[in-house]
C-alpha cells in the first residue's frame, strides 16, 4: 500500500488545471488500487465478500449578498466505505483518511460488526450475470476553469438583474454559484470494478420583495452537468426577481374543491411521493399505499413515466447503480398502468423478484408531455389553484393522504387573478394520480425528474 500520498491542499492552480487526473488529489489508478488493497485485505481477514467504493472530489462555492461577497468556500472531499460479508451476515465501515493503516482498521471494523449481525438470508453481493459489462461515456463530466473573480462578478450580476427587476425589491437573501466536480471508483470481490468522473455546477438567487410592509421571498436556480448550459446570471435574476414580485399583495382563499395546476418545479415533487411508494424498502416492508399494484392502473390513462439511465450529460445517468448492476431503460407506467418497480439487489431478494438496477433510487425519470404550454394549461384548468410553492411534509406513505401548505394563484377564465398564501390543499395520492387531466410541455430539469405542470382535478383548499 503505497498510495498514501501527500493530500494537497486546496488552491485556484487545482482548480484551473486541465487533466482530470490533475484536478484530483488521487488519480483514478490509485483509487483503483486502494480499492483492490481492501477486497485483498478482507478476503486475508475472512471475508466470504466485499464491495468497496472510493471516492475523492473538490468543490467552490460563492456567494453574493447585498452586492458584496458574503461567503467564498472551497472544499476537497475523500472516502471510502467496505461492506463486507461472512457468508450471510454484513458489517459496514467508512472513513476519510486514506493511510494505509486507516484503511486496514475500516475493513477489520466492518468484519467485526459483520460477525456479530444476524444472518440475513437476502444479504449478499448482486447476482453476477446482473452487474455492468457495458459502462458507456455518458458525458457526466465537465470541468470548470471558474476563477474566484469570475464567480463572484457573475454572482453579482445575477442578483443585481434581479433588484434591477423591480425597485420593491430591495432586499436579497444571496446568489450563489457553484461548482463541484467528483471522481469515485465502485468494485466488488466478484470481479467488478469501474469508476468514472463527474460534474455538477450550479447558479441560484433568492430576493424578498417589499410593498405596504408586506415583504414575499423567492428564488430560482439552474443546475447542470456543463456549466455551459446554466442559464446566464441576467436571465435567471429576472425570474427571481419576477417570481418574488409576483407573491405581493397574496390573499387567502375559502374552503372549496377545485381543480389543482402544480408548477413544474412543484409538480416533480408528486414523481419523488410515486418512487417512494413503489420502492423496494417500501414494497417488502408492506408501507407503501401503491402495495401490489403491478400491472394494475395507477395513474390517469394518459400518463407514461420512464426511467432513463443513459441520458447524456442526465443529471441521474449512470451506467452502473450504487452496487454495480447494470441500469437499464424501463417502462414504468404505461397507459397510467403500473410496469415497474424501483429495486436494489436486497429489496429485489425480499420480494423475490430481481434488481431493477435502482439501488440508489431513479435515474432520469421522464414524464411525457402533453401538447399544452403553460399559458394553455391555465386555460384548461379554467378556474382554480395554481401551485408555486409547498410548505411542510404532510404526506402519508402509506395511506397516500396528501395535505400540504400551499402559495400560489387564484386563476379565473384561465388567467392568473392574484396571489394567495397561507392555504393548505389536501387530497389522496392515489386519487390525485387517478385525477390528472393533463401533463404540459413546460418541462423543467433541475434534477432527477423531468416533467411538466401536472393539472390534478378535485382537490380540498382551504384556508390555513
Amino acid at each position: 500500500m503505497r498510495y498514501d500520498t501527500a493530500f494537497r491542499q486546496f488552491s485556484l492552480h487545482d482548480m484551473n488545471a486541465s487533466a482530470p487526473q490533475n484536478r484530483f488529489s488521487h488519480a483514478s489508478d490509485t483509487l483503483r488500487q486502494i480499492a483492490q488493497d481492501m477486497l485483498d485485505y478482507a478476503k486475508q481477514r475472512g471475508a466470504t465478500a466485499s464491495a468497496v467504493e472510493v471516492s475523492v472530489g473538490f468543490g467552490q462555492a460563492v456567494t453574493v449578498r447585498q452586492g458584496e461577497v458574503e461567503t467564498i468556500e472551497y472544499n476537497r472531499d475523500k472516502g471510502l466505505g467496505i461492506t463486507a460479508y461472512i457468508g450471510q451476515k454484513r458489517g459496514n465501515a467508512s472513513t476519510s483518511d486514506f493511510s494505509p493503516q486507516a484503511i486496514r482498521d475500516a475493513v477489520d471494523a466492518a468484519l467485526s460488526i459483520a460477525r456479530y449481525t444476524a444472518i440475513d438470508d437476502c444479504a449478499g453481493l448482486p447476482d453476477l450475470d446482473r452487474l455492468a459489462k457495458n459502462c458507456p461515456d455518458l458525458d457526466l463530466y465537465h470541468p470548470w476553469d471558474l476563477s474566484v473573480e469570475s464567480a463572484i462578478d457573475m454572482a453579482q450580476q445575477c442578483e443585481q438583474a434581479a433588484f434591477d427587476y423591480d425597485p420593491r425589491i430591495q432586499q436579497s437573501e444571496g446568489a450563489t454559484v457553484n461548482l463541484h466536480e467528483g471522481s469515485f471508483v465502485f468494485a466488488n470481490s466478484a470481479g467488478f470494478m469501474q469508476g468514472y468522473p463527474t460534474s455538477r455546477h450550479s447558479l441560484s438567487c433568492a430576493v424578498i420583495a417589499e410593498q405596504n410592509d408586506a415583504m414575499e421571498r423567492d428564488y430560482w436556480y439552474s443546475v447542470k452537468r456543463n456549466a455551459g448550459e446554466l442559464l446566464s446570471a441576467a436571465e435567471l435574476g429576472r425570474i427571481a426577481g419576477e417570481r418574488s414580485v409576483r407573491r405581493l399583495g397574496a390573499r387567502q382563499l375559502a374552503t372549496q374543491q377545485v381543480p389543482v395546476l402544480f408548477e413544474a418545479p412543484i409538480a416533480s415533487g408528486l414523481l419523488g411521493s410515486f418512487v417512494g411508494a413503489v420502492s423496494g424498502g417500501s414494497l417488502y416492508r408492506k408501507s407503501s399505499f401503491l402495495q401490489d399494484k403491478m400491472d394494475q392502473p395507477v395513474f390517469a390513462s394518459h400518463i407514461h413515466l420512464r426511467d432513463v439511465a443513459d441520458l447524456p450529460r442526465g443529471l441521474a445517468s449512470g451506467a452502473f447503480d450504487d452496487e454495480g448492476v447494470q441500469t437499464q431503460n424501463r417502462t414504468i407506467v404505461e397507459n397510467g398502468i403500473l410496469r415497474g418497480y424501483f429495486l436494489g439487489s436486497y429489496s429485489a431478494r425480499k420480494l423475490g423478484l430481481s434488481s431493477t438496477g435502482n439501488s440508489g433510487g431513479n435515474h432520469n425519470l421522464i414524464l411525457q408531455s402533453g401538447e399544452l404550454d403553460f399559458a394553455g394549461m391555465l386555460k384548461l384548468m379554467g378556474r382554480g389553484l395554481l401551485v408555486t410553492e409547498l410548505l411542510g411534509h404532510g404526506v402519508n406513505a402509506v395511506t397516500g393522504d396528501y395535505s400540504r401548505g400551499a402559495a400560489g394563484f387564484w386563476v379565473e377564465n384561465g388567467e392568473i387573478q392574484y396571489p394567495v398564501n397561507e392555504i393548505t390543499i389536501a387530497g389522496n395520492l392515489k386519487d390525485m394520480f387517478m385525477n390528472i387531466a393533463a401533463v404540459g410541455n413546460d418541462v423543467l430539469v433541475q434534477g432527477s425528474r423531468h416533467c411538466g405542470s401536472i393539472l390534478v382535478e378535485g382537490m380540498t383548499i382551504a384556508g390555513c
